[in-house]
């Protein structure tokens, strides 16, 4: 195999969201046992926008931009000028610690892409990265792709309440291997654990002490439960000096379809993303852009229902699942994702979850999109209608003890 099909080989997407194939393997079909479950078709891949709206007054602002013309569609590589002056007071207000709308921001197409320009504009062939596992799928595969290293850095995070379960010892290793990059989400995904106060300064410490550049995924930031604090790494006395943030409204706010983000930090960092985004799609589509200007002026108290209706079903669905008998889960303290480490099956855990889709009309993500130690862990976004999630959940629980 040539060097350019195993670079692309890494890159799979069969267990993206929306990729799932809707084939039948002969092999599954051979495990099958019992009837299917009726039940209406659910895909905890992603959320249900549907179910939750955009934020009002989305696609109102989104029209304005295409009534501007081209003013608004040939914007500067980096963004509109007057809406990163708007999210840079915002962004600044929001997590305590200034943000440069001139040099310091840049919005993208999507927080994926923020990513993969953030992580490029530090990151070539050969370099060591440290990755947490598990974490977002992208950033291991953009690390590989780009001929980069990966160190990992393990996340316990069944193993503790009390923080987010980063190993620091593991990370300090990592830095001493030779790594000088550091991504991570927070809140974590898929676990939707945070990291403490406590993890954070050591971050920050560890960072500065060996001169390593911090990428920072807080997409789900704003979706934060009762009793849980958050603490932005840009904020804290001891702030890495080689930082990028990253955000966007596309998971609490359900912007997805408008395909916007942005990422914050560093002017060195942000000039390299914009030549690198020049090159692989200008802007940010210049319409979609005009929806950031609806973003942290959602009306009063929308933001907390938001985050109050999502708590209700994370708490609804974990009442169920915890009624397996060896069923593992950590309470989320943020986002929409819950990941239970299933009990002992007679069959693989990728087997499982091809047999949800046939007998249970449900789509899940295997664990091991999050890291190679998750083989016996699902994840599932539970953004969803919470009738209709609760019987997809009854369904999988069905099916697990069928499957014991």
């Amino acid at each position: 195999m040539s060097r350019i099909e195993e670079k692309f080989l890494m890159l799979a997407t069969d267990n993206a969201p929306g990729q799932v194939k809707a084939s039948i393997a002969s092999d599954i079909k051979s495990l099958l046992r019992g009837n299917a479950i009726a039940g209406p078709f659910v895909d905890f891949s992603h959320g249900d926008v549907d179910s939750f709206l955009p934020t009002p007054g989305a696609f109102e602002a989104f029209s304005k931009g295409v009534n501007d013309g081209g003013e608004q569609a040939y914007t500067v590589y980096r963004g509109k000028e007057n809406i990163r002056e708007h999210l840079a007071l915002k962004l600044t207000e929001f997590t305590g610690s200034s943000v440069a709308p001139v040099d310091g921001l840049i919005i993208t197409p999507g927080t994926q892409c923020a990513l993969f320009l953030a992580i490029a504009s530090c990151v070539s062939a050969g370099d060591k990265v440290a990755i947490v596992q598990p974490d977002y799928f992208a950033n291991r595969k953009i690390v590989q792709f780009l001929g980069a290293e990966i160190v990992p850095v393990t996340l316990n995070y069944l193993a503790t309440e009390e923080n987010a379960g980063l190993d620091l010892c593991q990370l300090e290793d990592a830095f001493k291997l030779g790594a000088k990059v550091f991504v991570f989400s927070n809140p974590n995904n898929p676990t939707g654990v945070i990291y403490s106060q406590s993890e954070i300064t050591s971050i920050a410490n560890l960072a500065n002490a060996y001169d390593a550049t911090v990428i920072v995924d807080q997409l789900y930031c704003r979706l934060i439960y009762k009793s849980a604090n958050y603490n932005h790494l840009r904020a804290i006395a001891n702030a890495p000096k080689n930082l990028i943030t990253v955000m966007g409204p596309s998971k609490t706010e359900s912007l997805s379809g408008y395909r916007v983000g942005v990422a914050f930090g560093l002017p060195l960092l942000i000039d390299r993303m914009e030549k690198l985004q020049a090159i692989v799609s200008l802007r940010a589509s210049g319409y979609n852009q005009s929806v950031l200007r609806t973003w942290f002026v959602e009306p009063s108290g929308w933001i907390e229902e938001r985050i109050n209706l999502h708590q209700y079903i994370r708490d609804t669905l974990l009442t169920s699942l915890r009624n397996i008998e060896g069923l593992i889960a950590r309470t989320p303290q943020a986002g929409s994702y819950l990941f239970p480490r299933l009990p002992k099956l007679i069959i693989s855990t990728n087997e499982f979850i091809e047999i949800l889709r046939i007998q249970a009309n449900v789509i899940v993500t295997p664990g091991t999109e999050f890291g190679p130690n998750s083989k016996d862990s699902i994840r599932f976004n539970f953004s969803q209608d919470r009738k209709v999630a609760l019987q997809a959940v009854e369904r999988i629980c069905a099916l697990i003890k069928r499957y014991q």
